[in-house]
C-alpha cells in the first residue's frame, strides 16, 4: 500500500474546510494542520509535511528557515495570487515548486477597483458618514467636485489578470486607459506609457502590480508627487508599494485627492492609523478579491494542484522556475 502524502495546511483556512475539499483524495492523503498559529508551531509540524499550503495573510511565512526544517517538502500550493510570504529562491535551490492560485479573483478584484473610483469620485464615502452622522450636506458634497468617471484618464501600474480586467472595465466606462508594466503587452486594449508618463497622465491611478523587490516603495513621495492634482489612487496590489506615510503626505498635501486602499504595509494596520480615520481616503480590510464567485474559483484551483501532485501530473501556476512535476523525497 502506498504511504499518504502528508498534507500541511497553515491557518487561516477552516479545517472542516480543507477536509472537506480533499475527502475525495480518502487514503491517498493524510491532513494535518500546525498546533499553533506561530513560528514554533509551524517549525514543529514541518519535518514530516510533504505537501504544503500556504498562509495568505503572511503570518506564518515558508522562509528560508521553514524550507530548511522540512526535509520531505515536494510542493508548496498558496491559496492566493501573492507569494509575498514565501522564499521563492529557498524554495528553487530546494527543487521545490512553489505555485500560486494566478487569476482566481481577477475580475473580483478589478470590479472592486472600479467600484472603488467611482466611490472616490462621486464622494460616495464621504456623504455617507456625514448623513449618518446627522448632517445633510448637500451643497457641501457638491463644492467637493465630485466627478464623472468617464472623463477621468486611468492609468494602471501593471497588466497582469487584474490589471487587464480593470482596464476593460473602465474603458467600457468610456474612460482613456493607459498602462505601464515591466514587458508591454502587443494585444493590450490600453495605451503602453513609461512610468513617470503613465504617472502624470493618470486623473485614477490603479496599483495591480505584486510586492517584490523591485516593486517596494515603487509609488514613493516623489513618484506620487508626478500625479496631476487632485488624482484619485486605488491600491489593490499590496501596501509596500505605495508606503502608507507617502500616501498620507500625499492626501494632506492636497496632491492625492483621495485614496481607496484594501492594502496596507502592515495588516491589519494599527487601530490608531491615520488612513483608518482621514476624510478622504476608503479602506477596505485585504477583501477585494473576495467574492463568493472568486473563492470558489479559489478553493476548486487549490483542490485541482493538490490532486494533480498526488496523481503524479504536473501542477500548473508554478511561480519559481522548478520543474512541475512534483517528486517525492
Amino acid at each position: 500500500m502506498t504511504t499518504p502524502w502528508r498534507i500541511l495546511s497553515l491557518p487561516p483556512l477552516d479545517h472542516g474546510l480543507v477536509r472537506g475539499l480533499f475527502a475525495p483524495l480518502g487514503d491517498a492523503v493524510e491532513i494535518t494542520f500546525p498546533e499553533t498559529r506561530d513560528r514554533a508551531g509551524l517549525h514543529a509540524a514541518l519535518p514530516t509535511a510533504e505537501l504544503v499550503i500556504g498562509d495568505f495573510t503572511g503570518q506564518l511565512a515558508v522562509d528560508a528557515d521553514a524550507v530548511a526544517a522540512a526535509p520531505r517538502l515536494a510542493f508548496v500550493q498558496m491559496p492566493s495570487v501573492g507569494t509575498d510570504s514565501l522564499d521563492l529562491d529557498a524554495l528553487a535551490a530546494a527543487e521545490v515548486p512553489a505555485a500560486n492560485a494566478a487569476g482566481f479573483n481577477a475580475r473580483a478584484v478589478a470590479e472592486w477597483a472600479v467600484g472603488a473610483a467611482f466611490a472616490l469620485c462621486r464622494q460616495l464615502v464621504w456623504g455617507d458618514r456625514r448623513v449618518r452622522a446627522g448632517e445633510w450636506p448637500q451643497m457641501e458634497l457638491l463644492a467637493r467636485g465630485p466627478r464623472e468617471i468617464h472623463t477621468q484618464r486611468v492609468g494602471i501600474i501593471g497588466y497582469g489578470p487584474i490589471g487587464e480586467e480593470a482596464a476593460r472595465l473602465f474603458g467600457l466606462l468610456g474612460s482613456p486607459v493607459s498602462y505601464w508594466s515591466r514587458r508591454r503587452r502587443p494585444q493590450a486594449a490600453a495605451t503602453y506609457r513609461e512610468f513617470d508618463d503613465l504617472l502624470a497622465n493618470s486623473d485614477i491611478l490603479v496599483v495591480a502590480v505584486p510586492l517584490t523587490p523591485e516593486t517596494t516603495g515603487l509609488l514613493n513621495a516623489q513618484k506620487l508627487a508626478l500625479l496631476p492634482p487632485n488624482a484619485l489612487l486605488v491600491n489593490v496590489g499590496r501596501g509596500g508599494i505605495a508606503p502608507d506615510a507617502d500616501v498620507l503626505a500625499a492626501l494632506e498635501s492636497g496632491n492625492l485627492a483621495g485614496a481607496a486602499l484594501d492594502v496596507f504595509e502592515e495588516e491589519p494596520p494599527p487601530a490608531d492609523h491615520p488612513l483608518r480615520t482621514h476624510d478622504n481616503v476608503l479602506v477596505s480590510p485585504h477583501t477585494a478579491g473576495g467574492s463568493s464567485m472568486s473563492q470558489i474559483k479559489l478553493v476548486t484551483m487549490v483542490k485541482d494542484n493538490i490532486a494533480a501532485a498526488v496523481s503524479g501530473r504536473p501542477v500548473v501556476n508554478v511561480v519559481n522556475g522548478v520543474d512541475p512535476q512534483v517528486k517525492r523525497r
